[in-house]
């Protein structure tokens, strides 16, 4: 049999430049063209518009005496000030480092001092989050890398400087400086640090390139044959690379439009945006597309605009995805999976493949990359068997900033990245995700892949979404818990949820443990946490255990 490696061969070449150089050679293609539409904001800039401004942000940090290589954190919703910040620090040759808008202030000291952050640029606050209090409150004492910070918005505190002036006309002096710094720097140079939201242990901050994340961003957007036509509508948080790298630099290689419904994700002023922008790609996790598809208001929408997108972030429903392909006209909708470690796409389905395989397969291996299925001892699988997927090529990171041991953990001496993932590879090359290798199952000795079971489910019709986990047991190991999510003003039991899987499945993968739940805990960038939804089982069924002693 066929050996479970694949390998992006393509007549396209890689983008050899900076992101910056790429910017300015759309510019000069579309000018006039709308770059971005910030609805909350009422901001609609022309990519002229956009480059003046960035060159002005850009300049005006450099002035302030920021070095090329420092790192310049960014902790806001989205909103044009962080677009801006993205396409400034590429242009000046800063690090721009994603610092996830949910953090408290362990975590945002953890971030800042890892990687010795030089400037800030933050929001006054969101949600629940008062950044500027949280900031004030670490001072200098606690953050003592920071020199400079920006405060979004109308308000400005003591020790702040309003961003507003950063986009000021910049002196000569400055630009001029600007462009000596631009005129060296190298596609290779850092660029970009994302906080990955481990499970165990402090995040790591994965190390991106120029050429890591506009080569990604320029091939996921060539994948749903993205042109300077089209407009793309980004719900999906900027800090995350499903935001800026797919969603931002998708649109800025090719001329399209970035259109953001809002500060975070609200299902109505998605559909809102995307019916008035006349949208033609829409970009989310699946239960961003469940929220809008069960909205009240969503008949109510004319979508007809929208022809592609991407679903991707968890395992996507197939019952969703043909909601989407019917419902939201989204016909060359595709599938993406990766990681941030690969910045972050490796595989993507194509418009023109089947809707069965786009139902269940995350596609083909991308362009210019390198894929491989091995197994418990990192050998190579026949096709049609599961193992962890390993990632080779342009797309994997540098490493994680300052923390060597951990980065030759994941990327081996043959530059493999080492994903995690449990993954089928068929004999055309479409690849399956099956699960994370710790969250695989095993029940009485028989493996239990939580995606077949969740895929089974999502067939009954009182079901809106459903995740399965493995939870201790002390007679098979591990026994089948599923936490269920019902459509509005639907009810059900467990015998019942237990019965529609009598003689369809298996019977050691029927759960035995069924809890009915508003709502999964979440990362902000919709991914499920599977290992908290563990936690409070254990801690659940312990309170249960010693109540029957």
């Amino acid at each position: 049999m066929a050996a479970s490696y694949v390998h992006g061969a393509s007549s396209t070449p890689l983008l050899g430049e900076t992101i910056g150089a790429n910017f300015r050679n759309t510019v000069a293609r579309f000018p006039d063209r709308t770059a971005l539409v910030v609805r909350q904001q009422g901001v609609r800039w022309s990519y002229a518009a956009m480059l003046a401004h960035a060159e002005n942000v850009a300049a005006n940090l450099l002035a302030l005496g920021l070095e090329p290589g420092e790192r310049v954190g960014i902790w806001s919703p989205n909103n044009a000030e962080w677009a801006l910040t993205q396409y400034a620090t590429a242009l000046a040759g800063l690090v721009l480092v994603n610092i996830n808008p949910a953090y408290r202030l362990a975590e945002l000291e953890y971030a800042v001092n890892k990687v010795g952050c030089a400037a800030i640029v933050t929001a006054t606050r969101f949600k629940t989050s008062d950044y500027v209090a949280m900031l004030d409150i670490l001072g200098a004492e606690k953050l003592p890398t920071l020199r400079h910070r920006f405060q979004i918005g109308p308000e400005t505190a003591p020790g702040y400087r309003n961003f507003a002036e950063l986009m000021q006309p910049a002196p000569e002096a400055a630009r001029a400086r600007l462009h000596a710094v631009e005129a060296r720097l190298q596609m290779d140079d850092p660029i970009n640090i994302q906080f990955t939201s481990g499970t165990t242990g402090a995040p790591k901050g994965a190390t991106l390139t120029h050429h890591n994340i506009l080569n990604n961003g320029f091939f996921v957007a060539e994948a749903q044959r993205i042109t300077h036509e089209d407009k793309i509508c980004i719900p999906v948080p900027l800090y995350h690379c499903f935001g800026m790298v797919m969603g931002n630099l998708g649109c800025t290689t090719h001329g399209a439009t970035m259109v953001y419904p809002g500060e975070g994700f609200d299902p109505l002023a998605t559909l809102q945006a995307v019916a008035e922008e006349r949208c033609t790609s829409l970009y989310g996790v699946p239960t961003m597309f469940i929220a809008q598809l069960n909205h009240p208001d969503f008949a109510r929408f004319d979508l007809t605009s929208l022809r592609t997108g991407i679903m991707a972030g968890s395992p996507c429903p197939i019952e969703v995805m043909r909601r989407c392909i019917s419902d939201m006209h989204m016909r060359e909708v595709t599938i993406a999976y990766g990681m941030t470690e690969t910045s972050p796409v490796s595989f993507q389905s194509s418009v023109t493949d089947s809707v069965e395989r786009r139902v269940s397969t995350v596609g083909r291996v991308q362009p210019h990359i390198e894929v491989k299925i091995v197994d418990a001892e990192g050998r190579v699988v026949p096709r049609g068997a599961p193992g962890e997927l390993c990632t080779r090529g342009y797309s994997v990171m540098l490493g994680y900033w300052n923390d060597e041991a951990r980065t030759k953990e994941a990327i081996d001496p043959a530059g493999w990245m080492h994903t995690g993932d449990l993954a089928v590879i068929d004999e055309e090359g479409f690849c399956n995700i099956v699960g994370r290798i710790k969250d695989l199952v095993i029940r009485g000795g028989e493996n239990v892949y939580p995606r077949e079971v969740e895929e089974f489910l999502y067939r009954h019709p009182k079901i809106a979404d459903v995740q399965v986990i493995g939870v201790p047991d002390p007679r098979y190991g591990e026994e089948i818990c599923a936490w269920i999510r019902l459509k509005p003003g639907e009810s059900a039991t467990a015998e019942e949820i237990q019965l529609f899987c009598k003689d369809q499945i298996a019977h050691y993968k029927v759960p035995r443990i069924i809890r009915f739940v508003e709502e999964f805990p979440m990362t902000v960038t919709g991914k499920v946490q599977k290992y908290l939804m563990r936690e409070r089982m254990i801690e659940e069924m312990g309170l249960e255990v010693q109540k029957t002693a």
